[in-house]
């Protein structure tokens, strides 16, 4: 199956899961959503199997050595995004719980604009950037210290936790952003034992730290 399918069919389901319990189809914000969102991903997906096979490769399947503790983090984001979806569709869609100004909303628009954009960022400098926490022996793994790694030391984790606190405040439910602190709860501790994982077993990364000092936040942590 192409890479093109694959992603038309993944936003098929996620517009599933947010039409369904929305009851209706007649949701022009989450089609704006939906088409924007999908024309980026695969104008990226497109871009990254051009530019970088390798990390097309390593992004489109099950490495080995992935940390075990990395797979059950990644089943429950998985499960909380499903849940987040959900949620606003019912919230949003059909219940209309919150009423998210149109200022909130925009803000959101831009603030998930920017998070496309850490993720391109990331890519087109981290050949690395792989979906899974492991070390990439194979392939020469060694520590990116370019492009947004010059100011955070997971840029890409940054990006994931602006998706899941500004997809909610778009779509207009602010009930679901109590499942996005979860989701922001879980990815700091994915960051953290990343982290930890990098510090000891990846070639240069302890020395790297001492140059970009902050993982998500500058000036916090």
């Amino acid at each position: 199956m192409s890479r093109a399918l694959r992603l038309t069919i993944s936003f098929a389901l996620f517009g599933a899961l947010l039409f369904i319990p929305a009851g209706h189809l007649d949701w022009w914000e989450a089609w704006v959503f939906l088409a924007i969102y999908y024309v980026i991903a695969l104008v990226g997906q497109l871009w990254i199997m051009q530019r970088d096979p390798a990390l097309d490769q390593e992004r489109s399947g099950l490495g080995r050595n992935v940390k075990r503790w990395d797979r059950v983090i990644v089943g429950v984001n998985w499960m909380l995004t499903l849940a987040l979806l959900i949620l606003i569709g019912l919230d949003a869609g059909r219940l209309h719980w919150s009423a998210v100004p149109p200022g909130w909303r925009t803000l959101g628009g831009l603030g998930l604009l920017a998070s496309f954009g850490i993720t391109l960022w990331a890519a087109h400098v981290n050949t690395f950037l792989s979906a899974q926490v492991r070390i990439q022996t194979e392939r020469g793994h060694h520590a990116v210290t370019g492009g947004p790694y010059r100011y955070l030391r997971h840029p890409m984790y940054l990006s994931m936790m602006l998706y899941d606190l500004c997809l909610p405040i778009l779509l207009g439910s602010w009930w679901a952003l109590g499942l996005s602190g979860l989701m922001i709860v879980v990815m700091v501790t994915r960051t953290a034992l990343e982290d930890r994982t990098l510090q000891a077993e990846l070639p240069g990364y302890t020395a790297y730290t001492q140059q970009t000092r902050f993982r998500l936040i500058p000036g916090l942590w």
